[in-house]
């Protein structure tokens, strides 16, 4: 959202009632100690985890280094994935990072000289799933042992630049903390190798480096890209003044801004992530990519509202419209509207029932605005330009944008990507990244895409060989993609179990299947005694299959007949659906949706990234939906009813959707036990099947994340809670149980890492085991959360462990992680060890 519609009372009271504080790089770092104290000699660690995959969609991508003696050996860096190696052109990889503290990467560089490799934690795309690092990394041995560089405080760091011929001076892009303001922003310098910095650029508390380009035959000539951004759990401001081109021609020591008012690069409050690029042969061709959040001029916003007799309707159509404008519209076109995909509202509502309840006074005109827009919305009907691309051939003196028309790559999500890269070899040839994959031969005047069939969506990374013409490799959500031909033709090199799953569920199949939604790659589900091969490209029958696409979320699954699954996308858009059969018996190609409605006029509906779904075991055709309300369906989401007022505190909104229901849970002892937590920090209870709620926070931390509420199946007034400070940059570990249905609260699990918890599950046969999934990995107790153990053998030593499945039948826990797929291991030992 634009910083002049940002409440500043939204913001004070907010804070006012979380009562945390970012957790400081001091206790942080205790948390490795207490790693290794809680995973040495661990019980747990009797039994290894297996990976169980899948490798087919792969996960984001956010950087390569290639060595330019012999290009089939490179580096690839995983958002949350790790770091990864291969000799042989991508056929196989090798992880080489899975030892330390931290997976998530920002940047990688290496100097394939001294074959020292520098590994900068925590990306800078500034998503949901973008998690905070802890500084600089670097090996002299290929990755067998690695040391800790400092700058803890980084959280994101967006680039690392080497000197071309000092080993022991680099300098760091580091964009700071993503949801809170801290000083420790800007360009980072050292001149021994890592074992001091010195800060030599620095604006505010709110404006970090994203981007850092080096003149590679003159190393004191450095472009440095300064980007303003904040984010909070309801709000994200994308651009602001402060941020700009800075250029230094004395090694990094001082700087100066050269995207100046009148040298022709945008400045203002519009100015959002910049990406640099400079071309080699000669460095004093520069170019810039920017994410420029300044309104669209006036008559570019009216065509794309396309509200001309030769247009279709837009959401924006319907902001501020009158009533005389309303009955004007055009039937035909409000009409198709009304009944498209994206918006799908119930087909009671066609043009001529909207058109006579406006005109009669029952509804506002404005009530198809206020029925469709949402936080999510104020981002995705912003009419902002967006990305832009500039070129500089004075060494960034002046600046001139290279096209007329609008590239349109990513409109107003640039935060996510925002990369420019040039071709060693041609001036003109150069690269954007986005939502698609660009690609201009004069000089970025016209752009065309090289995304193919075989190429997932946002992109992120890119490499141009600098001896081969056509040689390319591409990095993006989906993983790993190379070409010869400039992008005609492409590989995919996904065989890396990288996978970011945000949730999982299993069925009691034999042998049961393993259900999960992955970031940007949909919902797949596959054997749980799968083991990852490449035989399957001969038959074309992998092992895994896909349910539906988008970010998939939640997942459900009928265990009558293990067939019937409700899964889907972002915001809520689940649909019920029959798998394993030719025929679905389902409405639509993509079964029968289930998200609730509301009737036109009623207030906004608001759901969560990741909407909570629960199939009610007692009745399976008993389903659960949680917005910002509790809705119950009697015959499998056919109908819903809400069953709640608003179970949130009903805050005010910005542009990221704040206020929803984030988990709910029925006891497994009782049909109509159930609970829910919202984003916001409240946590309610019915005993009677949401006929009636009690608020259940108690002494409980206000205003947290409550990433998880769990019945008990041991006993029935017994609840766990997990609440959750990533989105305060807070990582303390918070884990509480009840045992009188909520109305008193005692913490357990307190010797846990700072990590921010995400998911706790229950033994299936010892009530004093608890499996708890935190940013860091997987950790057990075996008495009641009086202490806690670490289970990482077979895993990387760290992980975010984002969801945990129990099959009780077959004794096995399956893991969800964030950036590396599934895992599987047995309950058995666990079980005896706690006897």
């Amino acid at each position: 959202m634009r910083k002049t519609f940002l409440s500043l009372l939204m913001i004070s009271s907010f804070f006012a009632q979380a009562q945390v504080k970012p957790t400081p790089a001091s206790e942080r770092l205790k948390s490795i100690e207490i790693r290794k104290q809680l995973s040495t000699e661990s019980p747990a660690n009797k039994t290894a985890f297996r990976n169980i995959g899948p490798t087919i969609q792969s996960g984001r991508v956010v950087d390569m280094d290639v060595n330019p003696a012999d290009p089939t050996e490179f580096y690839v860096a995983y958002a949350t994935g790790g770091l990864w190696q291969t000799t042989n052109n991508g056929m196989s990889f090798t992880p080489i990072f899975d030892s330390e503290d931290i997976i998530g990467i920002g940047d990688i560089a290496v100097n394939w000289k001294t074959r020292e490799i520098w590994v900068g934690t925590g990306e800078v795309n500034s998503s949901r799933s973008t998690y905070a690092g802890l500084g600089v990394y670097k090996s002299a041995d290929n990755g067998k042992t690695w040391n800790w560089m400092g700058l803890p405080e980084s959280h994101h760091i967006g680039e690392i630049k080497l000197h071309s011929t000092d080993p022991n001076t680099a300098w760091v892009a580091v964009l700071g903390h993503l949801y809170s303001p801290n000083k420790e922003r800007g360009i980072y310098k050292t001149t021994d190798g890592g074992k001091t910095w010195k800060h030599t650029l620095y604006i505010d508390e709110n404006t970090g480096a994203v981007d850092l380009d080096i003149n590679p035959s003159n190393s004191n000539e450095l472009y440095a890209g300064m980007w303003y951004r904040t984010r909070t759990a309801w709000n994200f401001e994308e651009s602001g003044k402060s941020g700009g081109i800075f250029k230094s021609t004395d090694g990094g020591e001082t700087w100066q801004k050269v995207s100046v008012e009148g040298a022709g690069f945008p400045t203002g409050d519009g100015v959002g992530r910049i990406g640099l690029a400079i071309y080699p042969k000669n460095p004093n061709i520069v170019y810039a990519v920017v994410d420029n959040n300044e309104l669209r001029p006036a008559t570019a916003r009216a065509a794309n509202n396309a509200t001309a007799d030769t247009g279709a309707y837009t959401l924006n159509t319907f902001q501020g419209i009158t009533k005389e404008q309303f009955a004007a519209l055009d039937d035909k076109k409000l009409n198709s509207f009304l009944r498209s995909p994206r918006y799908r509202l119930p087909a009671e509502y066609t043009a001529a029932f909207v058109k006579e309840g406006v005109a009669s006074g029952k509804y506002n005109p404005n009530v198809i605005w206020d029925y469709l827009y949402d936080a999510n919305a104020a981002i995705t009907a912003a009419a902002v330009k967006g990305c832009e691309l500039y070129r500089s051939d004075d060494g960034g003196k002046t600046w001139k944008k290279t096209h007329n028309d609008p590239i349109n790559i990513y409109s107003s999500y640039g935060y996510y990507f925002g990369k420019v890269f040039v071709s060693p070899l041609d001036e003109n040839k150069v690269v954007l990244t986005g939502v698609d994959l660009l690609m201009s031969t004069d000089g970025g005047k016209k752009f065309s895409s090289i995304d193919g069939p075989s190429v997932h969506s946002d992109h992120h990374a890119f490499w141009f060989s600098g001896t081969k013409e056509g040689h390319v490799i591409n990095g993006n959500d989906g993983g790993l993609n190379m070409s010869y031909d400039n992008g005609k033709n492409w590989s995919n090199l996904n065989s890396p179990a990288v996978g970011q799953f945000y949730a999982i569920e299993v069925d009691m199949a034999t042998p049961y299947n393993v259900y999960g939604g992955l970031q940007d790659n949909g919902t797949w589900y596959g054997s749980s005694k799968n083991i990852e091969n490449v035989g399957w490209h001969s038959n074309g029958n992998y092992a895994y299959k896909s349910i539906n696409g988008g970010d998939g979320m939640q997942v459900q699954v009928d265990w009558r007949d293990n067939r019937t699954v409700y899964s889907g996308s972002q915001f809520g858009n689940y649909n019920r659906q029959l798998i394993g059969a030719p025929a679905t018996g389902e409405r639509g190609p993509r079964g029968t949706m289930v998200k609730p409605n509301r009737a036109l006029g009623e207030s906004a509906l608001r759901f969560n990234w990741q909407s909570p779904i629960v199939l009610s075991r007692h009745n399976q055709d008993v389903f659960y939906f949680g917005s910002n309300k509790f809705h119950r369906s009697l015959n499998k989401g056919e109908n819903s009813v809400a069953m709640s007022g608003d179970l949130t505190t009903n805050p005010q909104q910005g542009d990221v959707p704040f206020g929803t229901l984030s988990t709910m849970s029925e006891s497994p002892k009782r049909f109509g036990l159930i609970y829910t937590g919202s984003d916001d920090g409240m946590i309610h209870v019915t005993k009677d099947g949401g006929y009636s709620w009690t608020n259940i926070n108690g002494k409980l931390p206000k205003g947290l994340y409550v990433s998880r509420v769990v019945a008990s199946k041991f006993k029935e007034s017994r609840v766990y809670v997990t609440l959750n400070g990533y989105r305060n940059d807070y990582f303390n570990a918070l884990v509480y149980v009840s045992d009188d249905y909520g109305s008193t609260w005692k913490q357990i699990a307190k010797d846990l890492p700072y990590e921010s918890v995400n998911v706790l599950r229950e033994d299936p046969v010892n009530e004093n085991i608890l499996y708890i999934g935190t940013d860091g990995g997987l950790y057990v107790s075996m008495n009641g959360g009086n202490s806690c153990v670490m289970w990482n053998k077979g895993l990387p030593y760290s992980i975010p462990v984002h969801d945990i499945a129990i099959q009780s039948r077959d004794n096995e826990i399956v893991l969800g992680t964030h950036g590396r797929s599934l895992y599987v291991a047995s309950l058995s030992e666990i079980q005896k060890a706690a006897k």
